[in-house]
């Protein structure tokens, strides 16, 4: 039998299948009242399958051995059973009846969409995944074996030697203290500054320009200003000097990382600022209102009402100030160099200087710790932000 007479034959049976389908789903409509003990009506998978199977012996059974392995018509096939779940679902949600030709169009579109955005999607994700997503599971794999040459696996025996080493234990605990003095200030300061900004005081243009400015200034720029400052016969000291104060050595003390707090929050809080002004002016002034006429002060405005449509603001500049200070090391390395005095030695200071020696294991451990640290805090943050910002998302 030709191809043509096998397609027709098997549009027959998808027709009559479809005649039984629907006499059996237009009776299922059909609101009938069971009285107190009377049996009640089959599912309707039931009642259809019976007619189902008859049709599938009656005449898909016989195409397919005519035809000899002629599977021309078998993706009507697959559609008509997706279409017979359908109908069955449109059944149950109280309708009685599916076009065939408007669902498979509808389908074909949904398809062609898909097809269309995996396209557009190709060149960002194949760019991720060459640049970033290959690399991190290059250096998890690093991190597992004892040299690049021999390539042993030794599972955690890095990470022990890592955690045993005095200068990373020394660069971490140093990185989590200007983490954690810094970041809380950027995001603080930079709030405390929107909010001031946002009344009516003068200057507020030159006031938005002044903290601005920063972020124009290149960071070898930015170091000299600090040199000049902060050099032990710097700026800094002169003025002390006036109040009889002594010199102080401030790039080569105890007092170092103080002074790369400053230059950090005096870079990042223009940006931050920018940001929270623009949540501020998001905050429905209804609600300002309201909470005007029922006798708020400001303070309970900020906590009960603003804080409450500034969390997803709150939680970006959080990230954002975290991943910054993780960036601290361009400026640290050119105020101090390889090795900085005392607390301003820093993880980066101790990957650098790694990278240097050629040591890819115990580099590529300190990377994946650091990772992992970083997923998990900020994992904390999107928490706490869901917790204190669902109610009013979306």
């Amino acid at each position: 039998m030709p191809a043509t007479g096998g397609r027709s034959v098997a549009q027959s049976a998808t027709t009559s299948l479809w005649r039984v389908t629907f006499l059996l789903v237009q009776k299922s409509d059909q609101k009938t009242r069971f009285k107190e003990g009377a049996i009640t009506e089959p599912p309707l998978l039931v009642r259809i399958l019976p007619a189902w199977l008859s049709q599938l012996l009656r005449l898909w059974v016989p195409w397919l051995v005519l035809e000899g392995g002629n599977f021309n018509g078998l993706r009507n096939h697959i559609r008509l059973g997706r279409l017979v779940r359908l109908s069955c679902w449109k059944v149950r949600k109280g309708r009685s009846r599916v076009k065939i030709k408007e669902y498979l169009a509808r389908r074909n579109r949904r398809s062609r969409d898909g097809i269309n955005g995996w396209i557009w999607l190709a060149p960002s994700f194949l760019g991720v995944a060459l640049f970033y997503i290959v690399p991190f599971f290059v250096i998890v794999y690093y991190s597992m074996i004892d040299n690049p040459i021999q390539r042993n696996f030794v599972f955690l025996d890095n990470f022990t030697a890592l955690f045993q080493n005095r200068a990373f234990t020394t660069a971490a605990v140093n990185t989590l203290r200007f983490s954690v003095t810094a970041v809380p200030l950027a995001v603080v300061l930079a709030l405390a500054l929107a909010l001031l900004l946002e009344a009516r005081i003068p200057l507020k243009s030159q006031l938005r320009t002044f903290f601005l400015s920063p972020l124009m200034v290149p960071v070898a720029s930015i170091v000299l200003i600090w040199q000049v400052l902060f050099h032990f016969d710097g700026a800094i000291n002169e003025f002390l000097a006036i109040f009889g104060v002594g010199r102080i050595d401030w790039l080569q003390s105890e007092h170092n990382q103080l002074v790369v707090v400053i230059l950090f929050l005096w870079k990042n809080l223009g940006f931050n600022m920018i940001l929270f002004m623009a949540a501020l002016s998001n905050i429905p002034r209804e609600l300002l209102e309201v909470a005007d006429v029922e006798g708020a002060g400001p303070v309970y405005k900020l906590f009960a009402v603003k804080f409450r449509y500034l969390s997803p603001t709150l939680l970006f500049v959080t990230i954002l100030s975290l991943i910054n200070s993780f960036k601290v090391f361009r400026e640290a390395y050119l105020l101090t160099g390889d090795y900085p005095y005392g607390g301003l030695y820093m993880l980066q200071h101790f990957m650098n200087n790694i990278f240097r020696s050629l040591d890819y294991q115990r580099l590529a451990s300190a990377a994946v710790v650091m990772a992992v640290a970083m997923v998990l805090i900020i994992a904390v943050l999107f928490i706490i932000e869901n917790r204190f910002g669902k109610d009013v998302e979306g």
